[in-house]
């Protein structure tokens, strides 16, 4: 990757209309959620993080209307819910900025926050971050990018929150489908300066960085034959609609997921109306 300050996912945002309620759905599902963590008054939005190795999964919810939350709250009311963005991680977001600026992107941001976390040990410390965004209106099969500098690791990657009853341990892919997956693609390699590539399957691929997730945009006639068994009422024309995640032992997912789990093939899924619009493939690495 030439952007020197993209270094891959870094974390997926599932936007939800019950914050807490989604919460106890996923604990359900074998995860361990992080306290409820509240971001600044400006956001007004709250967040469960499910910490994995070297990204996570965000629970968000909007708490008060404010100017900034106004494209999850459009999101939302069009969509129910589901995967609305992708976070990068940048060592620097200062300089991330500066480099999608000179490609012609001008960033949102970059901009300092922090919310209020619970150590295990009960103590009370905070997770700052600094980010940008690439424009809203730059989003390749609707999915909206942003990048994330973690100025405090340690209060974010917690091991004793590291650790799922359904063992799953990082984000292999995020699945977009879109009626032209092609250029959807293509339109996301421009933006992280990365080559689409082309999948046997028809389905078009973009890595995002050595050991993250690869992007993978797909028609929803691929997406059937990739799991088929799986109910997918609802989705989307265009958009996130699943995650694939790396899991230690299968047998253990499976019991994490009990009912809900359907096996497709040799993957077991997590439907998409049982994962708060976001369908959750869990594999053996």
């Amino acid at each position: 990757m030439s952007l020197k300050n993209i270094i891959g996912v870094d974390h997926a945002v599932v936007v939800v209309g019950d914050l807490d309620g989604a919460a106890q759905n996923w604990k359900r599902l074998g995860f361990t959620m992080s306290p409820r963590g509240t971001h600044s008054a400006k956001m007004g939005t709250g967040n469960y993080t499910i910490m994995l190795g070297e990204d996570y999964l965000e629970l968000l919810g909007v708490l008060d209307e404010t100017e900034h939350n106004a494209p999850t709250r459009a999101f939302l009311a069009r969509t129910g819910g589901g995967i609305e963005r992708v976070a990068f991680t940048t060592p620097d977001a200062a300089k991330g900025a500066e480099e999608i600026r000179a490609r012609g992107y001008p960033p949102i941001g970059p901009t300092d926050f922090e919310r209020p976390v619970t150590l295990p040990d009960g103590r009370q410390s905070a997770a700052k971050f600094a980010t940008f965004q690439w424009p809203i209106d730059q989003a390749p099969g609707g999915v909206r990018l942003f990048a994330c500098q973690h100025k405090t690791r340690d209060t974010v990657w917690i091991p004793e929150l590291q650790r799922h009853a359904n063992t799953a341990k990082r984000i292999e892919r995020i699945l977009i489908v879109s009626p032209e997956p092609k250029a959807d693609a293509g339109h996301l390699s421009t933006m992280i300066d990365v080559p689409a590539r082309g999948e046997r399957d028809g389905t078009w691929l973009v890595p995002s960085g050595p050991g993250r997730a690869d992007f993978v945009f797909l028609a929803h006639d691929a997406l059937g034959r990739q799991y088929p068994g799986v109910p997918m009422a609802g989705l989307p024309e265009r958009g996130g609609i699943g995650l694939v995640l790396a899991v230690d032992d299968p047998a253990s997912a499976r019991r994490a997921l009990g009912t809900t789990g359907v096996q497709s093939g040799d993957t077991l899924v997590v439907p998409p109306a049982a994962g708060n619009n976001a369908m959750l493939a869990f594999v053996a690495r």
